[in-house]
């Protein structure tokens, strides 16, 4: 199967999940300025989570660039992912109803873990059912940016079991982190194309 499918399946998934977490957002009980302050704690989880999901998006677009098509395998590691990432407007909503409490920020780095795992499972899938010469495309995908990330998302969920701010800086270090594109990559995709 081409890989234009799954791709476009996949781009109207991450549009709705972007577009409940936008819903969320209370309108003020004010006209002025200051009756956006109600929205802030939001505002700062939905910046971190629309960045995540940029991220995801970005990561798997680059991805599927190198691949000519695609079998059930991946079409499964593609779904797993996408459950996680679907429920991220759950718990930014969550956790920021109850910042800080600990459970719901908790709950957000566990779902952010479990999209990062589901994102190795399907590049390992992607991995393991390509031709050399695609590979050769996406073998430089960031294998230690993922380790560091794993364990980075232990330390912001047992951060917030004792300070909720550490937790949040947890979270958005890892953001941080793939924000950085791996230039390998974009080159090896730009000489294929």
């Amino acid at each position: 199967m081409k890989t234009n499918r799954l791709e476009a399946f996949s781009d109207g998934v991450l549009a709705i999940v972007i577009t409940i977490m936008v819903l969320e957002f209370k309108i003020p009980e004010t006209p002025h300025l200051s009756g956006l302050y109600g929205n802030f704690v939001y505002f700062i989880s939905y910046l971190l989570s629309f960045v995540y999901l940029a991220i995801y998006w970005n990561n798997h677009h680059h991805i599927f660039q190198a691949l000519e098509k695609v079998n059930g395998r991946i079409l499964w590691a593609n779904m797993h992912l996408l459950f996680w990432l679907s429920l991220i407007p759950f718990a930014t909503q969550w956790g920021s109803h109850y910042f800080p409490a600990k459970e719901p920020l908790m709950f957000y780095g566990c779902i952010l873990l479990m999209c990062s795992i589901a994102s190795i499972l399907l590049i390992y899938t992607i991995k393991k059912s390509q031709p050399p010469e695609i590979l050769e495309a996406i073998k430089e995908s960031k294998n230690y940016k993922s380790l560091i990330s794993l364990g980075l998302y232990l330390v912001g969920i047992i951060a917030a079991i004792y300070n909720h701010w550490l937790a949040v800086a947890v979270y958005f270090i890892i953001a941080v982190l793939w924000i950085i594109p791996n230039k390998k990559i974009e080159e090896k995709l730009n000489q294929k194309h």
